[in-house]
């Protein structure tokens, strides 16, 4: 028995050996997902000899990210470090082993699961990294997994060498370079014309934006482009990657000075099936040349690494506002051939964050384009690609009439940057838009340090995602949701709109809510709005007290049933108007009463007489997925309400049952215990 213990243990000891014994690469060659690196390694005897006699740090990318680029012939000597680096010792810039040394880029990014680590576009795999091994020389070598192939910026066969170029050798050079069909000459010429080159061959750690050749047309475009505007596309002291910029966190410029501000920011944008990466400039403080906005561009080729940081090529130039509204949306549905950056072949794309936007005005018909061409001043609230896929949108894009209606409704015929609704947040503002009666009404909410925009059109309430784009008549926001297209029950719209707060907690404590989030109804509700129950406290402040009450929220029940309307059908403000015209009062059924009033129309704007009181309707027809809202600015209610037909002396009410029969069962504890 002792001797099967003692030849177990051996046997341990020497499989414990035999891994301790390994070298880095037979722990890469016996990594099943490291294979297709460890292949690459194998076919080079001389990046054998470098593992076999040197000390080293791999950057090994897995399996994966050789699948998705299998065109790509990856440079191995530009994963390899000739120190062996742990994590906690790689610099922001480390010199690679590929010929002229080009150097790599460490990024470290704090996220919600802690520190995350990039090298160049691709992430640190942490769990599988640091991993730290000697080779038959004794020499320390160490292997980080990385999620994304590196890749090196090269020349074309048969182009002179130029190793390891600086931006600006970059740019006068950019046909010799590996980079497609792309061209940057234009902006080459308008660099040296502007005497700027020193700016692309500075020492330090920048990104650099250049816009591609077909980003200067029309031709007027290149003569915008002055030494302001080529400051604008420089971020200094920040070497950003696409994959882990902080995305929408705006970052100095080189134009950014006491009278001129220009920020850069990177965002995504995503339709559903991809993600395409943008950045925007936004020209906060602007003068007499820079119209202030904000213009975007996408990246057509990223993550370009150079001496002194890293190139995006964009496609067309950043702070230059030479479009009207309708140009911009013309060009977001142009279709051109893109250049991967990892993939090197050209492939048909669609351009732009707003295609599917402008495909619908296109299907609808050119009215809306004409209405947008008629207008001097314009804001234009356009819903991303993504926000078109939602399952309700799509259900009634051939509906041409509603599309017509719902184009619209996104459309306002003055200028509204983001700063001028703002500015206006400490009273409602109420927009019209080019649909007759329907408005638009914001909402601005803090956000940590950020102030978020909501805009509701039609019950539909949506964030503003890209605010401030700027064209020469005017400004385009990007929303997240197609205004006039419901998405909400009655009861998750009052769960969502800031100002209907009210209501929806007098409907919450005796459960009058719970049936408004049912499908089987619909439902015509008229909902005050919290400023009308402050209005209400002025007017009976003893009927606003007791209404607020915990002990007398029976009553809240009773007045809000006298606001809803269960039916078969939705009425809207112009139904009602219609109807009230053939009577002196238009009787309808509420959960309780009746209710006598007469709608009437002044200035566009509706209001509704309910016993003798002229009650503004300051929002209509706000469509749910069950019914409708109109949000009012007074309660059906009177003093004797509650002060004589809902006295406890004449009333009993069940919701009283619960605390009379603790506070019976508390008495008969007392009484007996005595």
């Amino acid at each position: 028995m002792m001797a099967m213990k003692l030849l177990a243990t051996l046997v341990l000891l020497i499989s414990i050996g035999e891994i301790y014994s390994k070298t880095l690469l037979e722990k890469i060659q016996d990594d099943s997902d490291l294979s297709q690196f460890a292949d690459l390694v194998e076919r080079d005897p001389g990046i054998v000899s470098l593992f076999k006699y040197r000390s080293l740090t791999i950057f090994a990318p897995t399996n994966q990210a050789f699948q998705r680029y299998p065109d790509l012939k990856a440079n191995v000597l530009y994963h390899i470090l000739n120190t062996p680096n742990k994590l906690e010792s790689l610099k922001a810039e480390m010199f690679t082993d590929m010929e002229g040394n080009p150097p790599i880029y460490i990024t470290r990014k704090r996220s919600a699961n802690g520190e995350e680590m990039y090298v160049n576009n691709a992430m640190i795999l942490k769990s599988r990294s640091n991993v730290e091994l000697k080779n038959e020389q004794g020499k320390k070598q160490v292997l980080h997994v990385i999620d994304d192939i590196l890749v090196p910026l090269t020349t074309n066969q048969g182009s002179s060498d130029i190793y390891n170029p600086d931006a600006l050798q970059f740019l006068t050079n950019a046909n010799t370079f590996n980079i497609g069909s792309h061209r940057v000459r234009s902006f080459y010429q308008r660099v040296v014309i502007s005497k700027k080159e020193q700016l692309y061959s500075a020492d330090g750690f920048h990104t650099f934006f250049i816009p591609v050749e077909e980003g200067f047309k029309p031709p007027p475009r290149p003569d915008l482009i002055d030494k302001k505007v080529i400051d604008g596309h420089v971020i200094p002291n920040h070497v950003i990657f696409t994959s882990s910029a902080p995305l929408d966190q705006p970052f100095e410029t080189e134009a950014f000075e006491d009278n001129l501000k220009v920020t850069a920011t990177f965002f995504t944008q995503n339709d559903g099936k991809s993600s395409k990466t943008y950045v925007k400039s936004n020209t906060v403080v602007g003068d007499a040349k820079h119209t202030a906005g904000v213009v975007l561009a996408e990246v057509v080729l990223g993550n370009i690494p150079v001496k002194n940081g890293v190139v995006h090529l964009i496609h067309r130039p950043l702070m230059v506002v030479d479009t009207t509204v309708a140009k911009f949306l013309e060009m977001m549905e142009r279709r051109h051939y893109h250049y991967s950056s990892k993939e090197r072949v050209n492939k048909e794309k669609e351009d732009g964050p707003l295609f599917k936007f402008y495909e619908v005005i296109m299907d609808v018909g050119g009215e809306f384009m004409q209405a947008i061409n008629s207008m001097r001043d314009v804001t234009l609230f356009a819903p991303s690609n993504e926000a078109w896929n939602r399952p309700e949108v799509r259900n009634i894009l051939a509906n041409k009439q509603k599309m017509r209606e719902i184009l619209n409704l996104h459309l306002v015929s003055e200028r509204y940057s983001a700063e001028k609704i703002r500015s206006n947040n400490n009273q409602i503002i109420q927009v019209p838009t080019n649909v007759d009666k329907k408005f638009l009404y914001f909402n601005v909410m803090n956000q940590g340090d950020e102030k978020t925009i909501t805009v509701e059109g039609s019950g539909v309430n949506a964030t503003i995602i890209q605010s401030d784009i700027a064209a020469t008549n005017g400004f385009v926001h990007i929303i997240d949701h197609v205004l006039g297209v419901p998405y909400t029950s009655v009861l998750e719209k009052l769960q969502s709109d800031p100002m209907l707060n009210d209501t929806l907690w007098l409907g919450t404590r005796n459960r009058f809510n719970d049936q408004l989030n049912a499908t089987s109804a619909r439902y015509t509700y008229f909902v005050p709005r919290d400023k009308a129950w402050r209005s209400l406290e002025n007017e009976f402040p003893s009927v606003y007290k007791k209404l607020f009450m915990p002990d007398f929220s029976y009553h809240a029940n009773s007045i809000l049933e006298r606001h809803l309307i269960v039916s078969d059908r939705i009425f809207t403000m112009g139904d009602l108007k219609n109807m009230s015209i053939t009577t002196d009062a238009l009787i309808l059924t509420p959960v309780r009463d009746q209710l006598k009033i007469r709608v009437t129309e002044h200035d566009k704007r509706y209001s509704i007489t309910w016993n003798n009181k002229k009650i503004n309707v300051f929002r209509s027809d706000v469509i749910c997925t069950n019914g409708i809202i109109h949000v009012i600015d007074r309660p059906f209610i009177e003093e004797s309400d509650i002060r004589v037909s809902y006295s406890t002396a004449t009333t009993f009410n069940v919701y009283q049952l619960p605390s009379l029969i603790t506070s019976l069962v508390l008495f008969a504890s007392t009484y007996f215990l005595y």
